[in-house]
């Protein structure tokens, strides 16, 4: 396989809810049809892509690499936010890199979302590369505005903290002062001896899928297409070029193109998919899988007094629940989720203990014996002929899920209590993410193209309420709208640009019950969004 001449190392999905027009599949998809052997996402404060990036390039056979935008604070620029691209080369920088993202949502949003301040950046150096951010970098607007001074005291500390791992970011995408920037900063490249890395700051994957783009930032901005007011702050040119069009772009530049290959090269990050790291159960001088058996037979031991109060009839049903036990032990255990179990018991029995109400087990595990004879459920599985086997199945390997149910006005209380046990950076709950329903996508693309609210409002009232409905589901399922759509132009425009945009990313917002607790702090594993 010949050498790659060009990498694209700045590409935003559709979770940079700002700017992102594309999912991560078709993104990794165009970059495979483009014989490209490595691409990075860097969704703008976020890795909420990272798991789909990675698995879905991998399979591509597609290396991936991993890294985020940032709004950057510092002294130097006063109230100004400048950009900052992070890319991260070890697991190390995969780790630091998840903690900036937290700290950015920790310190709180700025009017342009959460923000970082350069300092940190110090502390956390080790594994990152920084593309400069081009012409909205720090370096950058002080080349446009021709305060060399000032240009001078950003570009010291990034050769200060980070001599080899820092790039001035060259683009060409045809947007005002672009040109006036790339002149600037190959000079200054020259004179500091800075190397320079070309991208096309990727945010949809073909040209002619920018005015769906256009409607995208439209509809988060809070603006119509035609508003004079609204930001034009992209070009058609932003999609993803191939690399022979990146190497005619920048044939002057060929150094900008090979660096683009060099950073992909350093970018080596392993993500663990696949595997749990559960919090450490405190079982004092005994193993975790010995003490669950423990306090599963002594479970059981209560459960069957209560049963079966009649001592003889006890000595009959004990085998029958005795052999269930043991299998179902051995599968747990063999598994490597006694963790797990013990989790849950704990801080169910610590809810009833401090009057939290709590439900007595729905859905697959509720066929547990183990989980009954810990008090994680209170149904004999026994009783109901319910299968161990639907929750927990050494033939399908997946983390099992006990469906608990709290109280909703002390659920709250259960929550402090874990956190408080495992500690409070080991205990998160869950993002969710909204995406552009049919009916939804209908009623915003309409709203931004500057329709009125009853013609949009006549087509979003034909598409079925159902769950799952999409557009092309309503076509069959309403006989209304393919002959509105063949019969009206306006409706036909409409209908085209809502399916560009159906099922993109809209919003994220937390889980309504589910919880994640992890063995450490959660961003060696991941980034925390906080709100």
């Amino acid at each position: 396989m010949a050498e790659p001449r060009f990498i694209h190392l700045r590409v935003h999905s559709d979770y940079s809810m700002i700017d992102g027009l594309a999912k991560t599949g078709p993104l990794i998809k165009k970059a495979a049809a483009l014989g490209m052997p490595a691409i990075a996402i860097t969704d703008f404060t976020n890795l909420c892509g990272l798991v789909k990036f990675y698995g879905g390039a991998h399979s591509a056979g597609i290396k991936p690499v991993i890294g985020a935008d940032f709004n950057v604070a510092s002294e130097l620029m006063g109230d100004e936010l400048t950009q900052l691209t992070v890319l991260a080369s070890s697991n190390t920088g995969y780790q630091n890199l998840t903690l900036l993202i937290s700290r950015a949502y920790q310190r709180g949003y700025g009017v342009d979302g959460p923000i970082i301040d350069r300092d940190w950046l110090i502390e956390l150096q080790e594994g990152l590369i920084l593309l400069s951010g081009g012409r909205r970098g720090d370096v950058g607007r002080s080349l446009l505005r021709g305060n060399n001074a000032l240009v001078s005291q950003c570009l010291s500390f990034y050769q200060q903290h980070f001599p080899d791992r820092y790039y001035l970011e060259l683009i060409r995408t045809g947007r005002q002062d672009e040109e006036s920037y790339l002149h600037a900063a190959v000079e200054l490249a020259i004179a500091e001896g800075i190397p320079v890395v070309a991208t096309n700051e990727v945010c949809f994957i073909n040209a002619e899928d920018f005015d769906a783009h256009e409607i995208r930032v439209a509809i988060h901005d809070g603006y119509t297409l035609d508003d004079p007011k609204r930001p034009r702050n992209y070009s058609p040119q932003q999609y993803m070029r191939s690399e022979e069009e990146m190497c005619e772009l920048f044939s002057d530049i060929p150094e900008a193109l090979e660096n683009s290959v060099e950073i992909a090269k350093r970018c080596n990050v392993t993500v663990r998919l696949g595997e749990y790291f559960l919090p450490q159960f405190p079982t004092g001088d005994m193993t975790t899988e010995d003490y669950l058996v423990v306090k599963s037979r002594e479970g059981l031991e209560e459960r069957l007094e209560f049963l079966f109060p009649d001592e003889a009839e006890r000595l009959e049903k004990r085998p029958e629940y005795d052999e269930r036990l043991e299998i179902e032990l051995n599968v747990i255990n063999q598994m490597g989720f006694p963790g797990y179990f013990l989790i849950v018991m704990e801080f169910i029995q610590w809810s009833k203990d401090n009057g939290v109400p709590v439900g007595p087990g729905r859905g697959s595990g509720a066929g547990s014996l183990v989980a009954y004879a810990l008090k994680i459920t209170d149904i004999d599985p026994l009783e109901f002929d319910l299968l161990f086997e639907r929750f927990l199945n050494p033939e399908r390997v997946s983390m099992p899920d006990f469906d608990v149910d709290f109280c909703m006005e002390k659920r709250d209380q259960v929550i402090e209590h874990v956190a408080d046990m495992y500690g409070r950076e080991a205990v998160s709950q869950i993002i969710t993410f909204g995406t552009m329903a049919a009916k939804a996508v209908i009623r915003d693309v309409g709203r931004v193209l500057g329709h009125p609210y009853g013609f949009v409002d006549r087509i979003s009232k034909l598409i079925p309420p159902d769950p799952g409905m999409t557009l092309e589901k309503a076509f069959i399922a309403e006989p209304q709208l393919p002959a509105m759509y063949d019969a009206d132009e306006e409706v036909k425009a409409l209908i085209d640009m809502a399916r560009k945009l159906e099922g993109v990313t809209r919003n994220a917002g937390k889980h309504a019950g589910r919880r994640g607790h992890c063995a450490n702090e959660d961003h060696r594993f991941c980034a925390a969004l906080l709100r």
